[in-house]
Protein backbone atom coordinates (compact mmCIF):
# COMPACT_ATOMS: atom_id res chain seq x y z
CA UNK A 1 0.00 0.00 0.00
CA UNK A 2 1.43 3.40 -1.12
CA UNK A 3 1.30 5.96 2.38
CA UNK A 4 0.20 9.06 1.68
CA UNK A 5 2.76 11.44 3.47
CA UNK A 6 0.78 14.23 2.80
CA UNK A 7 -2.39 13.17 4.70
CA UNK A 8 -0.48 12.08 7.46
CA UNK A 9 1.38 15.29 7.87
CA UNK A 10 -2.21 17.20 7.71
CA UNK A 11 -3.58 14.31 10.13
CA UNK A 12 -0.90 15.22 12.74
CA UNK A 13 -1.49 19.16 12.52
CA UNK A 14 -4.91 18.54 13.38
CA UNK A 15 -4.59 16.42 16.09
CA UNK A 16 -2.20 18.66 17.84
CA UNK A 17 -3.92 21.54 17.45
CA UNK A 18 -6.56 19.47 18.84
CA UNK A 19 -8.24 19.94 22.93
CA UNK A 20 -7.00 16.42 23.38
CA UNK A 21 -3.41 17.16 24.19
CA UNK A 22 -2.78 17.49 27.65
CA UNK A 23 -0.84 20.21 29.38
CA UNK A 24 1.34 17.90 30.68
CA UNK A 25 2.46 16.20 27.10
CA UNK A 26 6.15 17.77 27.41
CA UNK A 27 7.02 16.23 30.43
CA UNK A 28 5.60 12.87 29.70
CA UNK A 29 7.62 12.66 26.64
CA UNK A 30 10.48 13.41 27.98
CA UNK A 31 13.40 10.66 28.19
CA UNK A 32 14.46 11.05 31.41
CA UNK A 33 18.04 9.29 30.22
CA UNK A 34 18.52 11.56 27.70
CA UNK A 35 21.92 13.90 27.92
CA UNK A 36 21.16 17.51 26.91
CA UNK A 37 24.80 18.22 27.36
CA UNK A 38 27.48 16.31 26.10
CA UNK A 39 30.55 16.17 28.52
CA UNK A 40 33.69 16.16 26.19
CA UNK A 41 35.00 13.10 27.85
CA UNK A 42 32.57 10.97 26.37
CA UNK A 43 33.74 12.11 23.02
CA UNK A 44 37.39 11.10 23.19
CA UNK A 45 37.65 7.42 22.88
CA UNK A 46 35.09 7.04 19.68
CA UNK A 47 37.05 9.84 18.09
CA UNK A 48 40.84 8.81 18.78
CA UNK A 49 39.34 5.18 17.89
CA UNK A 50 37.76 6.13 14.63
CA UNK A 51 41.19 8.41 13.67
CA UNK A 52 43.22 5.25 14.30
CA UNK A 53 41.84 2.34 12.45
CA UNK A 54 40.66 4.77 9.06
CA UNK A 55 44.16 6.09 9.71
CA UNK A 56 45.79 2.42 9.74
CA UNK A 57 43.60 1.43 6.48
CA UNK A 58 45.08 3.99 4.73
CA UNK A 59 48.26 3.39 5.55
CA UNK A 60 47.78 0.27 4.21
CA UNK A 61 45.84 0.38 0.98
CA UNK A 62 47.47 3.82 0.16
CA UNK A 63 50.98 4.55 1.50
CA UNK A 64 52.11 1.33 1.26
CA UNK A 65 52.13 1.07 -2.23
CA UNK A 66 52.81 4.77 -3.21
CA UNK A 67 56.04 4.25 -0.70
CA UNK A 68 57.18 0.81 -2.20
CA UNK A 69 56.26 -1.06 1.36
CA UNK A 70 54.02 -3.49 0.30
CA UNK A 71 51.30 -3.83 -2.89
CA UNK A 72 48.42 -5.75 -4.31
CA UNK A 73 49.34 -9.08 -6.11
CA UNK A 74 48.33 -9.50 -8.58
CA UNK A 75 48.41 -5.98 -9.90
CA UNK A 76 48.17 -6.26 -14.16
CA UNK A 77 47.91 -2.84 -14.48
CA UNK A 78 47.42 0.87 -12.98
CA UNK A 79 47.60 0.49 -9.16
CA UNK A 80 48.92 2.94 -6.81
CA UNK A 81 52.45 1.74 -7.05
CA UNK A 82 52.41 2.93 -10.54
CA UNK A 83 51.48 6.54 -9.20
CA UNK A 84 47.83 6.01 -10.52
CA UNK A 85 46.10 8.51 -9.18
CA UNK A 86 42.36 9.77 -10.23
CA UNK A 87 40.76 13.23 -9.75
CA UNK A 88 38.89 10.51 -6.96
CA UNK A 89 41.98 9.42 -5.42
CA UNK A 90 41.48 11.65 -2.32
CA UNK A 91 38.12 11.68 -2.01
CA UNK A 92 38.01 9.31 0.77
CA UNK A 93 40.65 11.10 2.91
CA UNK A 94 38.77 14.61 1.83
CA UNK A 95 35.34 13.61 3.48
CA UNK A 96 37.05 11.66 6.71
CA UNK A 97 39.24 14.36 7.51
CA UNK A 98 36.46 17.01 7.55
CA UNK A 99 34.11 14.69 9.44
CA UNK A 100 36.79 13.97 12.26
CA UNK A 101 37.11 18.27 12.71
CA UNK A 102 33.59 18.23 12.89
CA UNK A 103 33.33 15.67 15.79
CA UNK A 104 36.59 17.87 17.33
CA UNK A 105 34.67 20.99 17.38
CA UNK A 106 31.99 19.38 19.18
CA UNK A 107 34.58 18.51 21.76
CA UNK A 108 35.74 22.02 22.13
CA UNK A 109 31.93 22.98 22.34
CA UNK A 110 32.15 20.74 25.61
CA UNK A 111 34.75 21.85 26.92
CA UNK A 112 34.10 25.32 26.87
CA UNK A 113 31.08 24.81 28.35
CA UNK A 114 31.69 22.27 30.83
CA UNK A 115 34.53 24.89 31.74
CA UNK A 116 37.46 21.64 31.05
CA UNK A 117 40.03 24.03 29.65
CA UNK A 118 42.83 20.76 29.49
CA UNK A 119 40.17 19.44 26.92
CA UNK A 120 40.65 22.36 24.94
CA UNK A 121 44.20 20.88 24.80
CA UNK A 122 42.91 17.03 23.80
CA UNK A 123 41.10 19.36 21.47
CA UNK A 124 43.70 21.48 20.20
CA UNK A 125 45.89 18.29 20.00
CA UNK A 126 43.54 16.16 18.16
CA UNK A 127 42.67 18.51 15.56
CA UNK A 128 46.53 19.40 15.15
CA UNK A 129 46.77 15.70 14.17
CA UNK A 130 43.93 15.84 11.78
CA UNK A 131 44.35 19.16 9.92
CA UNK A 132 48.47 18.18 9.70
CA UNK A 133 47.27 15.32 7.16
CA UNK A 134 44.57 17.32 5.53
CA UNK A 135 46.72 20.22 4.70
CA UNK A 136 49.34 18.02 3.26
CA UNK A 137 47.49 16.03 1.45
CA UNK A 138 45.99 18.66 -0.39
CA UNK A 139 47.64 22.32 0.00
CA UNK A 140 45.32 25.18 0.65
CA UNK A 141 42.37 24.43 2.40
CA UNK A 142 39.12 25.25 3.97
CA UNK A 143 39.58 25.17 8.39
CA UNK A 144 39.18 28.68 9.94
CA UNK A 145 35.52 28.69 8.04
CA UNK A 146 34.95 24.75 8.20
CA UNK A 147 32.11 23.52 9.77
CA UNK A 148 30.48 26.63 10.03
CA UNK A 149 27.01 26.30 8.25
CA UNK A 150 25.26 27.02 11.33
CA UNK A 151 26.70 30.72 11.03
CA UNK A 152 26.07 30.49 7.46
CA UNK A 153 29.01 30.01 5.99
CA UNK A 154 28.27 27.54 3.79
CA UNK A 155 31.41 28.10 0.95
CA UNK A 156 34.60 28.63 3.11
CA UNK A 157 37.71 30.49 2.41
CA UNK A 158 40.66 28.21 1.62
CA UNK A 159 43.54 28.98 3.96
CA UNK A 160 46.86 28.95 2.79
CA UNK A 161 49.09 26.20 4.09
CA UNK A 162 51.09 28.98 5.25
CA UNK A 163 48.68 30.19 7.58
CA UNK A 164 47.39 27.10 8.56
CA UNK A 165 50.52 25.84 9.65
CA UNK A 166 51.05 28.75 11.77
CA UNK A 167 47.69 28.70 13.26
CA UNK A 168 48.43 24.84 13.85
CA UNK A 169 51.68 25.69 15.57
CA UNK A 170 50.31 28.31 17.96
CA UNK A 171 47.07 26.46 18.76
CA UNK A 172 49.56 23.18 19.88
CA UNK A 173 51.97 25.78 21.81
CA UNK A 174 48.98 27.24 23.22
CA UNK A 175 47.84 23.44 24.16
CA UNK A 176 50.75 22.89 26.26
CA UNK A 177 49.59 25.46 28.47
CA UNK A 178 46.07 24.15 28.91
CA UNK A 179 47.71 20.66 29.80
CA UNK A 180 48.81 22.56 32.96
CA UNK A 181 45.27 23.34 34.26
CA UNK A 182 43.98 21.97 37.08
CA UNK A 183 40.98 20.60 35.39
CA UNK A 184 40.89 16.97 35.34
CA UNK A 185 40.26 14.54 32.73
CA UNK A 186 37.58 12.45 33.43
CA UNK A 187 36.19 10.52 30.59
CA UNK A 188 36.81 7.31 28.71
CA UNK A 189 40.49 7.65 26.75
CA UNK A 190 41.45 4.90 25.26
CA UNK A 191 44.73 6.35 24.08
CA UNK A 192 46.26 7.84 27.72
CA UNK A 193 43.81 6.88 30.38
CA UNK A 194 42.96 10.19 31.30
CA UNK A 195 47.39 10.86 31.85
CA UNK A 196 47.74 14.49 31.18
CA UNK A 197 51.13 14.55 31.21
CA UNK A 198 51.51 11.75 28.32
CA UNK A 199 48.58 13.79 26.25
CA UNK A 200 51.09 17.08 26.92
CA UNK A 201 53.90 15.00 25.30
CA UNK A 202 51.73 13.58 22.67
CA UNK A 203 50.97 17.29 21.67
CA UNK A 204 54.58 18.58 21.83
CA UNK A 205 55.89 15.77 20.17
CA UNK A 206 53.49 16.83 17.11
CA UNK A 207 54.09 19.88 17.48
CA UNK A 208 58.28 19.01 16.81
CA UNK A 209 56.64 17.07 13.50
CA UNK A 210 54.93 20.02 12.03
CA UNK A 211 57.76 22.59 12.78
CA UNK A 212 60.29 20.14 10.94
CA UNK A 213 57.87 19.80 7.85
CA UNK A 214 58.51 23.40 7.38
CA UNK A 215 62.09 22.90 7.45
CA UNK A 216 62.33 24.64 3.94
CA UNK A 217 60.23 27.71 5.20
CA UNK A 218 61.31 28.70 8.58
CA UNK A 219 64.06 28.17 10.67
CA UNK A 220 62.55 24.53 12.33
CA UNK A 221 65.99 23.79 13.59
CA UNK A 222 66.46 26.39 15.75
CA UNK A 223 62.85 25.67 17.41
CA UNK A 224 63.34 22.33 17.73
CA UNK A 225 66.25 22.86 19.23
CA UNK A 226 64.88 25.49 21.78
CA UNK A 227 61.99 22.69 22.98
CA UNK A 228 64.88 19.98 23.21
CA UNK A 229 66.65 22.72 25.70
CA UNK A 230 63.70 23.09 27.49
CA UNK A 231 62.05 19.79 28.71
CA UNK A 232 60.28 20.84 31.66
CA UNK A 233 58.41 23.47 29.51
CA UNK A 234 57.91 21.07 26.21
CA UNK A 235 57.89 17.49 27.76
CA UNK A 236 57.90 14.95 24.44
CA UNK A 237 57.76 11.34 23.95
CA UNK A 238 61.13 9.33 26.00
CA UNK A 239 60.10 5.99 25.67
CA UNK A 240 57.54 3.45 23.93
CA UNK A 241 55.37 4.38 26.97
CA UNK A 242 54.82 7.55 25.97
CA UNK A 243 54.04 7.41 21.88
CA UNK A 244 50.66 7.36 20.63
CA UNK A 245 49.93 3.74 20.15
CA UNK A 246 46.24 3.07 20.31
CA UNK A 247 45.31 -0.79 22.28
CA UNK A 248 42.89 -2.08 20.43
CA UNK A 249 41.24 -6.09 20.82
CA UNK A 250 39.48 -6.79 18.60
CA UNK A 251 36.26 -7.08 20.49
CA UNK A 252 33.16 -4.61 20.12
CA UNK A 253 32.91 -2.39 20.27
CA UNK A 254 36.66 -1.74 19.24
CA UNK A 255 36.88 -4.15 16.58
CA UNK A 256 40.58 -4.62 14.41
CA UNK A 257 40.81 -2.47 11.76
CA UNK A 258 39.67 -4.89 9.20
CA UNK A 259 36.55 -7.03 9.10
CA UNK A 260 38.57 -10.20 9.15
CA UNK A 261 42.17 -11.48 9.27
CA UNK A 262 42.79 -12.80 5.45
CA UNK A 263 40.81 -8.95 4.24
CA UNK A 264 44.56 -7.57 5.34
CA UNK A 265 46.96 -10.57 4.52
CA UNK A 266 45.28 -11.91 1.37
CA UNK A 267 46.45 -10.85 -2.16
CA UNK A 268 49.16 -8.52 -0.71
CA UNK A 269 52.77 -8.69 -1.31
CA UNK A 270 55.33 -6.90 0.85
CA UNK A 271 57.69 -4.76 -1.94
CA UNK A 272 61.15 -5.68 -3.12
CA UNK A 273 62.53 -2.03 -1.49
CA UNK A 274 60.88 -2.53 1.66
CA UNK A 275 62.14 -5.70 1.92
CA UNK A 276 65.55 -5.57 0.52
CA UNK A 277 66.41 -2.76 3.16
CA UNK A 278 65.44 -4.52 5.78
CA UNK A 279 67.25 -7.68 4.53
CA UNK A 280 70.99 -5.22 4.10
CA UNK A 281 70.43 -4.19 7.98
CA UNK A 282 69.44 -8.12 9.34
CA UNK A 283 66.92 -6.33 10.66
CA UNK A 284 65.17 -8.09 13.62
CA UNK A 285 61.57 -6.38 12.91
CA UNK A 286 61.27 -8.33 9.46
CA UNK A 287 59.55 -11.48 11.69
CA UNK A 288 56.46 -8.92 12.85
CA UNK A 289 55.83 -7.49 10.00
CA UNK A 290 55.74 -10.23 7.00
CA UNK A 291 55.91 -14.20 6.67
CA UNK A 292 58.94 -15.54 4.65
CA UNK A 293 58.56 -15.74 0.87
CA UNK A 294 58.78 -19.95 -0.25
CA UNK A 295 59.03 -21.90 -3.33
CA UNK A 296 58.14 -25.58 -4.81
CA UNK A 297 60.92 -27.57 -4.83
CA UNK A 298 60.37 -31.72 -5.57
CA UNK A 299 57.10 -31.06 -4.65
CA UNK A 300 57.31 -29.51 -1.41
CA UNK A 301 56.81 -26.14 -0.10
CA UNK A 302 60.83 -24.22 0.86
CA UNK A 303 61.12 -20.90 2.98
CA UNK A 304 63.47 -18.83 1.30
CA UNK A 305 63.81 -16.03 3.43
CA UNK A 306 62.29 -12.46 3.00
CA UNK A 307 61.40 -11.65 -0.53
CA UNK A 308 59.24 -8.66 -2.19
CA UNK A 309 58.12 -8.14 -5.72
CA UNK A 310 58.47 -5.01 -7.50
CA UNK A 311 56.63 -1.94 -7.24
CA UNK A 312 56.25 -0.25 -10.43
CA UNK A 313 56.16 -3.42 -11.98
CA UNK A 314 54.93 -4.52 -15.71
CA UNK A 315 52.30 -7.04 -14.58
CA UNK A 316 54.03 -10.38 -15.74
CA UNK A 317 56.15 -11.76 -12.30
CA UNK A 318 57.22 -14.66 -14.56
CA UNK A 319 60.76 -14.07 -13.40
CA UNK A 320 59.85 -14.31 -9.90
CA UNK A 321 59.72 -17.98 -9.45
CA UNK A 322 58.59 -17.93 -5.54
CA UNK A 323 55.28 -16.91 -4.00
CA UNK A 324 57.00 -13.38 -2.01
CA UNK A 325 56.66 -12.61 1.58
CA UNK A 326 53.27 -11.25 3.11
CA UNK A 327 51.53 -9.32 5.63
CA UNK A 328 51.99 -11.25 8.85
CA UNK A 329 48.41 -11.12 9.82
CA UNK A 330 49.24 -11.28 13.94
CA UNK A 331 50.22 -7.26 13.86
CA UNK A 332 46.20 -6.33 12.96
CA UNK A 333 44.35 -9.11 13.03
CA UNK A 334 45.49 -12.10 15.67
CA UNK A 335 44.13 -15.25 14.88
CA UNK A 336 42.72 -15.09 18.55
CA UNK A 337 40.13 -12.37 18.87
CA UNK A 338 40.96 -10.14 22.00
CA UNK A 339 44.67 -10.24 21.82
CA UNK A 340 45.79 -6.39 22.18
CA UNK A 341 47.17 -5.00 19.02
CA UNK A 342 48.92 -1.45 18.52
CA UNK A 343 47.29 0.91 16.25
CA UNK A 344 49.56 4.28 15.32
CA UNK A 345 49.10 7.42 15.84
CA UNK A 346 52.95 8.87 16.08
CA UNK A 347 55.58 6.68 17.63
CA UNK A 348 58.16 7.29 20.00
CA UNK A 349 60.76 7.04 17.10
CA UNK A 350 59.75 9.77 15.13
CA UNK A 351 61.12 11.99 17.50
CA UNK A 352 64.10 10.49 17.76
CA UNK A 353 64.76 10.92 14.32
CA UNK A 354 63.43 14.50 14.18
CA UNK A 355 65.88 15.04 17.19
CA UNK A 356 68.95 13.32 14.71
CA UNK A 357 68.07 15.39 11.61
CA UNK A 358 67.62 18.79 13.42
CA UNK A 359 71.29 17.77 15.81
CA UNK A 360 72.77 16.73 12.26
CA UNK A 361 71.96 20.28 10.42
CA UNK A 362 73.20 21.96 13.53
CA UNK A 363 76.33 20.21 12.99
CA UNK A 364 75.84 18.18 16.62
CA UNK A 365 77.29 15.11 15.35
CA UNK A 366 77.55 13.20 18.49
CA UNK A 367 73.71 14.45 19.84
CA UNK A 368 72.52 12.95 16.42
CA UNK A 369 73.79 9.73 16.46
CA UNK A 370 72.47 9.12 19.83
CA UNK A 371 69.54 10.33 18.39
CA UNK A 372 69.92 8.24 15.67
CA UNK A 373 70.31 5.06 17.79
CA UNK A 374 67.76 5.77 19.88
CA UNK A 375 64.92 6.19 17.30
CA UNK A 376 66.17 2.47 15.63
CA UNK A 377 65.99 0.73 19.45
CA UNK A 378 62.58 2.58 19.98
CA UNK A 379 61.18 0.93 16.33
CA UNK A 380 62.31 -2.28 16.77
CA UNK A 381 61.37 -3.05 20.60
CA UNK A 382 57.58 -1.22 20.07
CA UNK A 383 57.12 -4.47 18.29
CA UNK A 384 58.30 -6.60 20.83
CA UNK A 385 61.54 -7.30 19.08
CA UNK A 386 65.39 -7.24 20.65
CA UNK A 387 68.02 -5.01 18.95
CA UNK A 388 70.87 -7.20 18.68
CA UNK A 389 74.30 -6.17 20.13
CA UNK A 390 75.98 -6.34 17.11
CA UNK A 391 73.24 -4.32 15.28
CA UNK A 392 74.70 -1.30 14.47
CA UNK A 393 77.82 -3.12 13.36
CA UNK A 394 76.30 -3.49 10.00
CA UNK A 395 77.86 -1.19 7.60
CA UNK A 396 74.30 -0.55 6.98
CA UNK A 397 73.21 0.38 10.29
CA UNK A 398 76.48 1.83 11.60
CA UNK A 399 75.48 6.06 11.65
CA UNK A 400 77.59 7.73 9.10
CA UNK A 401 76.06 11.10 9.64
CA UNK A 402 73.93 11.75 6.70
CA UNK A 403 70.27 12.55 6.12
CA UNK A 404 70.03 9.86 3.84
CA UNK A 405 70.55 7.34 6.66
CA UNK A 406 68.65 9.02 9.13
CA UNK A 407 65.56 9.49 6.44
CA UNK A 408 65.68 5.94 5.60
CA UNK A 409 65.03 4.63 9.16
CA UNK A 410 62.33 7.01 9.95
CA UNK A 411 60.58 5.70 6.91
CA UNK A 412 60.58 2.04 8.40
CA UNK A 413 59.97 3.41 11.17
CA UNK A 414 56.72 5.43 10.07
CA UNK A 415 56.13 1.64 9.28
CA UNK A 416 51.54 1.97 9.16
CA UNK A 417 51.79 5.70 10.35
CA UNK A 418 48.78 7.36 8.21
CA UNK A 419 50.58 9.38 4.88
CA UNK A 420 53.98 10.22 6.98
CA UNK A 421 56.20 8.30 4.96
CA UNK A 422 54.69 9.98 1.79
CA UNK A 423 55.37 13.27 3.41
CA UNK A 424 58.51 12.83 4.60
CA UNK A 425 59.55 11.98 0.69
CA UNK A 426 58.15 14.70 -0.49
CA UNK A 427 60.32 16.76 1.97
CA UNK A 428 63.27 15.50 2.04
CA UNK A 429 63.71 13.32 -1.32
CA UNK A 430 64.43 10.14 1.09
CA UNK A 431 64.58 7.12 1.14
CA UNK A 432 65.37 7.07 -3.19
CA UNK A 433 62.31 5.08 -4.64
CA UNK A 434 62.93 3.36 -7.71
CA UNK A 435 61.19 4.31 -10.56
CA UNK A 436 60.54 1.69 -13.60
CA UNK A 437 58.87 2.70 -17.02
CA UNK A 438 55.22 0.98 -16.24
CA UNK A 439 54.52 3.92 -13.72
CA UNK A 440 52.03 7.06 -14.83
CA UNK A 441 53.89 10.50 -14.81
CA UNK A 442 57.19 9.17 -15.80
CA UNK A 443 57.75 8.01 -12.76
CA UNK A 444 57.32 11.05 -10.79
CA UNK A 445 55.65 10.85 -7.39
CA UNK A 446 52.20 12.84 -6.94
CA UNK A 447 52.83 15.67 -4.57
CA UNK A 448 49.02 15.82 -3.35
CA UNK A 449 45.69 14.93 -3.61
CA UNK A 450 43.28 16.55 -6.11
CA UNK A 451 40.90 18.44 -4.43
CA UNK A 452 37.42 16.71 -4.36
CA UNK A 453 35.09 17.62 -7.55
CA UNK A 454 32.06 18.93 -5.30
CA UNK A 455 33.99 21.62 -3.89
CA UNK A 456 34.69 22.81 -7.65
CA UNK A 457 30.61 22.53 -7.87
CA UNK A 458 29.29 23.99 -4.93
CA UNK A 459 32.41 26.53 -3.98
CA UNK A 460 33.97 27.83 -7.16
CA UNK A 461 35.16 31.30 -6.22
CA UNK A 462 37.21 30.61 -3.43
CA UNK A 463 38.54 27.14 -5.16
CA UNK A 464 39.44 28.93 -8.44
CA UNK A 465 41.02 31.55 -5.64
CA UNK A 466 43.21 28.56 -3.75
CA UNK A 467 44.31 26.98 -7.45
CA UNK A 468 45.44 30.59 -8.76
CA UNK A 469 47.60 30.60 -5.85
CA UNK A 470 48.98 27.03 -5.70
CA UNK A 471 49.57 27.87 -8.94
CA UNK A 472 47.11 24.68 -10.15
CA UNK A 473 44.89 21.89 -9.24
CA UNK A 474 46.98 18.62 -10.08
CA UNK A 475 48.67 15.55 -8.81
CA UNK A 476 52.18 17.59 -9.25
CA UNK A 477 51.07 20.74 -7.78
CA UNK A 478 53.50 21.16 -4.94
CA UNK A 479 52.36 22.29 -1.50
CA UNK A 480 53.77 25.28 0.28
CA UNK A 481 56.02 23.60 2.28
CA UNK A 482 57.58 21.80 -0.31
CA UNK A 483 58.55 24.63 -2.39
Amino acid sequence: MKINYISIAVAAALLLGSGGCTKDFDDKNTNPNYIEQVTPGALLTPMVYRFSTYFTVRSNDFTWELMQTGLANPSAANGIHRYYFTESTGNGTWNALYGYLRSIREMEVAAESSNKPVYLGVAATLKGLVAGVLTDSFGDVPLSEAASAEDGITQPRFDTQEQIYSDMTAALEQANAFYTDESVMDGNDILYNNDKTKWRKFNNSLLMRYYLRQSKRIDAYQKIKAMLDNPEDYPIFTSNEDAAFVEVTGLAPYDYAWGRRQDYVNFTAMAEFFVDRLNELDDPRRPFIMTEANRLVDGEVQSIGYRGIPAGHSGDLSDYNFNPSTPNGDLVFPNEVGTPVLEILMPYSEVEFIKAETYLALGLTEEAKTAYEKGVRASIEQYGGTVPSDYFDNSFAAFNGTLEQVMLQKYIGLFMVDYQQWFEFRRTGFPELPTTPYMFHDGVMPSRFMYKDDVRRFNPEHYAEAVERMGGDDFHTKVWWEK
